[in-house]
């Protein structure tokens, strides 16, 4: 997806690789904590953030290992936050099969680049929805309102703009669709929708880890290592689309 720049010094290269190979680093490591924290399985809510956490990134939500079946807090502190979707692994890799540092999938073509990126897309936003879907259920059993965070309005925007976004890269995957657009600039405006929405997911994220519930579950080093990664992706993200599409643009001028 994005072309390194000619004569672009070797450190910047490098410095980059490390940048895309911690973000998939993170996207991995992030789901896999939550797992384990959130124990699938264990009561309907713990479906949702492991859905949550494969469809994008795990905030550490659900009850922590070996907590009572029961409320974790006494009556004085507020319910458990649930945090709203945050995109790190399905969607994070779908955004960095383009990636010409980091892409597992350098070898192939960009057809099949393609291809993978929209199977991944697809899988993020089914466990999103699902993620989504089970937390409402949760909610409407125990008699609770719906969306009255922060993080849970931005994490159903996020989902939302996610569904708008699949929907719009359609006409990039059956161009016939797109009948007097430009493929450039639809691939341009794709690319910078996408980044739009995935730091509406990475935002819904950091402010889920500074709900009271979290920062009760989770403090110190590991909160400051938590809350790193969506910064990081973004920041990898972000470098990626600019490399991809501004710095083509600029060096045509």
């Amino acid at each position: 997806m994005s072309l390194p720049a000619e004569g672009e010094p070797r450190l910047l290269r490098s410095l980059r690789a490390a940048a895309a190979a911690a973000a998939h680093a993170a996207s991995l490591g992030l789901p896999a904590g939550v797992a384990a924290l959130a124990r699938p399985g264990s009561s309907l809510f713990s479906w949702h953030p492991l859905l949550m956490a494969l469809a994008v990134s795990g905030g550490r939500r659900g009850r922590a290992r070996g907590a009572p079946q029961g409320p974790a807090e006494p009556p004085s502190l507020p319910p458990p936050r649930r945090s709203p979707p945050q995109f790190s692994l399905l969607l994070t890799q779908a955004l960095l099969v383009f990636s010409p540092e980091a892409s597992p999938l350098r070898s192939l073509s960009r057809k099949a680049k393609v291809r993978a990126h929209w199977a991944l897309q697809v899988l993020a936003l089914l466990c999103a929805l699902l993620g989504l879907a089970l937390v409402a259920y949760h909610k409407e059993l125990q008699g609770k309102g719906h969306f009255h965070t922060w993080h849970g309005r931005a994490g159903l925007l996020a989902v939302l703009y996610a569904s708008g976004q699949s929907l719009g890269g359609l006409l990039l995957l059956y161009p016939k669709l797109a009948r007097g657009w430009p493929p450039g600039k639809l691939r341009l405006y794709h690319a910078t929708a996408g980044l739009v929405g995935y730091l509406l997911g990475c935002a819904s994220l950091v402010l889920g880890m500074c709900s009271l519930w979290f920062t009760a579950a989770v403090s110190g080093a590991a909160w400051y290592l938590a809350v790193l990664c969506p910064l990081l992706s973004s920041l990898v993200v972000m470098n990626q689309v600019s490399n991809a599409y501004l710095y083509r643009k600029r060096s045509q001028h």
